[in-house]
Parts: C-alpha cells; structure tokens; sequence
C-alpha cells in the first residue's frame, strides 16, 4: 500500500486501509473503490490523505489491530471521562480493560509501528489528542522497558493529562484570541483541577496523578504549576509532556493552523534541555519514524520513491524503495538505505 493525497487519487483505486473518524467510527472499510462519490466522503471528514492499493508496495501492510484498538478507545473515552467525574469506578474499570489491551499489543509488537504523521490523521480534538498522547506514551515506555503494570498507569495517566479541563470554560479553551493574563492563568490550573477530579479514587494511584498534575513543568524549571526541574519532574510527566506537545501542535486549533509532523518533530528536538529531558527524547528519536511506510518521497539526487522501513535510531533516514529515475520515468524498483547513504536526504514528500 502506498499513502497518497486525496486530491492526487486518479479514480478507481482501492482503500488499502480502514478509515476512521475522530469520534473512533469506521467511515470507509479497507478494499472498497474509492469513486468520486467515496472521494467527497472522505473529503468532508477533513481527511486529505490516505492509503491506497499500490503493486510496487504489495508488502507493506496496515496494522489492522492497532487501528481497531484505537477506534474502541475513542468511543469509550467520553465515558471514561464521565465516570471519573461521577466516580462510577465499577463502569470506569470496566472501560479501561480497553488500555490493559492497547499496552499488551503495543509491548507485544516490539518493533517501530508508529510514525509521526499516522498520529496525526484527524483533528478532532476533543478526544482524540488525548487517545494519541496516551498511545505515543505506550510506545515510549515500551521502549523504556516500563513494566506492564507501569505501562498501565503511563497509559491512563497520559489517557487523562488534560481532563482538569473539564472545569474550565469553553470559551476560554476555544478563543481564537490571545488570551488575557487572568484567562492564561484560568489555562495554567488544568493540571491542579486534574489533580483534584482523580484524587480519591481508588483506581487512580499516585504515580498517575503525578502524570496528570505534572505534564507541564519543564526540565529547565519554567513550567508549572510548580516550577519543577529535571530529576523533581515525574518519569510519567516526563513522556506525557513530550507525547502532548507533540499531538497538540500538529492539530488545527481555533487560534492557529498545526504544525507539520516533520515540522513539529524539529520543534520537540529544539526543546531538548529547556523542556524536555535529553534521556527521553533520545527514546523518542529511537521509537517514531517521521516518514510512515508507503510515504511518497524525492530524494536529494531527484530520484523518487516511497518509504519501505524504518531504521531504529534514524528516525528521519528510512530505506526508500525507488520507482522512478531523475527524470520521473517509471524504472525496475530497487531499494536505497539513506542511513548508508549519508550524502543523501529526503528534500520532500506529498504528504
């Protein structure tokens, strides 16, 4: 399968992977030919990319499972939110069963699955920011070598870093403006509110709040709400910050336009020591690729092709397999490792 811009499809291709929405639906099944009536479907969902059928790309194949896994979360994750704050444990333990799933595949895989822009396909944002956060999360503490029952926690802890939220005002949450001190200050107690809806409860431990209420101190000190620095941050707080960051600048919001995955992947790097410790984004470069499999690329020396596998440690120097020469006729593919060849980059991509 290849991922191509939904303006670029030809007519008649086939979905090679499930589309979901926001709100976790299904909206297009794997296999169906995507006419122009699918095409507008799709379209009005605000989903401009997707993944199709390609024969040069037979054996790159969608991970089915995660996707399911995440589309259960999404649907549920209103509830959860619910049944914390009218604490309905038994319901909210029934729930997040759906997590102990999600880190028993995530730790079962043991290999680079996620990239950068397959976090970044919808801009829902209402929950999903907080689905993504939680599932890149997984991912770095998988990486970490975090013990299951650790993983759990990261995962909930992550699951409901901005759930303290909830108390403040819409209109302050969604003012395309820039906020007043008093309304920025309003901004600044979300994680205190988080703190106080999950104390108490007796599925929610320590180390999870401490996730929750510590997501925006920074390893310089200048975060808050307490001015934290480097080893008095949480581990969880820690991942959480880098993976929230991450999922928050590549969405639309009303008071500016995201970041483009690649774009955002620089800005976290640039952050190294100010806010983020150096330990976890050295994890973080070795767990996401930034080009996802099927990508669309052209090489420095004008060769074009599209993304075949990851190296890990090398999260933007994937092996492209090639399918056109410089002068963009079609050729016999063959493949070029760019962590071998250092004297060539990928200069752009479609997507």
């Amino acid at each position: 399968m290849k991922l191509t811009l939904l303006k670029d499809l030809q007519g008649n291709e086939i979905l090679a992977k499930d589309i979901i929405t926001g709100s976790g639906k299904t909206l297009l099944k794997k296999g169906i030919i995507i006419t122009d009536q699918v095409k507008n479907s799709i379209e009005q969902q605000g989903i401009f990319f997707l993944y199709v059928q390609d024969d040069d790309l037979k054996d790159i194949k969608d991970d089915s499972k995660l996707i399911n896994l995440k589309k259960n979360i999404l649907q549920t994750i209103p509830n959860m939110f619910s049944d914390l704050i009218n604490y309905d444990n038994k319901s909210l333990s029934k729930s997040l069963t759906m997590v102990d799933d999600l880190v028993e595949y995530i730790q079962s895989e043991n290999y680079i699955n996620l990239n950068l822009y397959e976090v970044k396909l919808y801009d829902d944002y209402t929950y999903i920011h907080s689905v993504d956060t939680s599932i890149m999360a997984i991912f770095l503490g998988v990486n970490m070598n975090l013990s299951k029952s650790r993983l759990r926690d990261l995962a909930i802890s992550s699951l409901f870093h901005d759930i303290g939220k909830t108390k403040i005002s819409s209109r302050i949450i969604n003012k395309p403006d820039k906020l007043t001190k008093d309304e920025f200050k309003q901004i600044k107690m979300h994680p205190l509110y988080g703190r106080d809806i999950l104390l108490g409860n007796p599925i929610i431990n320590e180390d999870i709040i401490g996730g929750v209420i510590e997501h925006h101190e920074k390893y310089n000190g200048t975060g808050y709400p307490y001015g934290l620095k480097d080893n008095e941050i949480s581990q969880f707080a820690k991942i959480i910050s880098i993976c929230d960051v991450f999922t928050a600048i590549t969405s639309d919001r009303c008071y500016r336009k995201k970041f483009d995955p690649r774009e955002a992947y620089e800005l976290i790097l640039a952050e190294t020591y100010t806010s983020f410790d150096p330990e976890i984004i050295k994890l973080f470069k070795d767990t996401f690729a930034v080009y996802p499999l099927g990508c669309p690329v052209y090489l420095s020396n004008n060769l074009f092709g599209y993304v075949v596998s990851q190296n890990n440690g090398f999260p933007d120097r994937p092996v492209v397999r090639i399918v056109k020469d410089e002068y963009n006729n079609k050729i016999s593919p063959y493949e070029i490792d760019l962590k071998d060849i250092i004297n060539l980059t990928i200069i752009s991509t479609i997507v």
